[in-house]
């Protein structure tokens, strides 16, 4: 049987490349045999990336610059065009969110927002799409959050609504483009260490690194390499028939009922008594 994890002579894009989860999704998918396509506002972390994926014998084209703005996409999907003459994956990583009390977010944090996490990556998506549908097949991955299905409850009802809306787009256009060979997925990731400054909040609140630990079952916070299998998956002919799923990368987070587990031994270590 041949390897349908083999991904040799695709050609992949993926953003947020210069560090975390878009780094190691961009190498897991060079791993397998794409060549690929690399897109960060970071040029170091970028050129790094790069560095690596061409040790493997791949082909990378690193492109720095913000994928929020439409003028870049547009450049970087010529440059892919002129580069490869085709595009065969899709990995939308790249966003930032701004949090806060719902009572308090202004509206231009509102808007950048959605802007960064929905209306890009529709963008990117859109251009992506008319070249995996003149082909006739294609993949598309895109990074959400468990906060887009259930509410963390932690002053981000913004990203929240984002996320939904991420979620929304892959059923969406999972549904639309099936039909035509462009298969649509995405995965919901949980916390995740390295990413979106997670670190430095937990260090600001001792509490918040128990908080998260409590409610994931398998006990230990994601690693950006826990994205490598499943990017490869449904990168790959391994997930020929599946489009528009769901998927968490959570440790088991969303399995769990909130109440769910024993709060005492958190509390014991932090001197508190039940």
């Amino acid at each position: 049987m041949a390897n349908m994890f083999d991904l040799t002579g695709r050609v992949a894009m993926v953003t947020g490349t210069a560090q975390g989860m878009g780094r190691a999704m961009a190498l897991a998918l060079a791993e397998a045999g794409a060549d690929l396509v690399l897109l960060d506002r970071n040029a170091e972390g970028l050129a790094a990336t790069a560095q690596t994926i061409t040790q493997m014998g791949r082909k990378a084209l690193p492109i720095a610059g913000d994928v929020t703005d439409f003028a870049h996409i547009d450049s970087a999907f010529a440059q892919v065009d002129r580069t490869f003459g085709r595009l065969d994956i899709l990995g939308n990583v790249a966003g930032e969110a701004k949090a806060g009390n719902a009572e308090d977010m202004a509206l231009a944090d509102i808007q950048t927002t959605f802007h960064n996490l929905v209306i890009s990556r529709y963008y990117t998506t859109q251009q992506a799409g008319r070249r995996m549908l003149a082909q006739g097949s294609g993949s598309i991955i895109s990074i959400g959050s468990i906060a887009g299905v259930t509410s963390l409850g932690r002053a981000q009802s913004v990203y929240g609504m984002a996320m939904a809306a991420v979620i929304q787009m892959t059923r969406e256009l999972s549904t639309e483009w099936a039909p035509r060979g462009v298969r649509v997925n995405c995965i919901l990731p949980a916390q995740v260490l390295g990413a979106n400054g997670l670190g430095p909040r937990m260090e600001a609140d001792p509490w918040l690194r128990e908080t998260f630990l409590y409610g994931i079952p398998a006990g230990r916070f994601g690693q950006p390499d826990d994205i490598k299998g499943l990017a490869l998956l449904l990168a790959s002919n391994a997930a020929s028939w599946i489009t528009g799923a769901i998927i968490p990368m959570d440790g088991g987070n969303l399995a769990k009922n909130g109440g769910g587990g024993l709060l005492a031994p958190i509390m014991e270590r932090h001197g508190v008594k039940a």
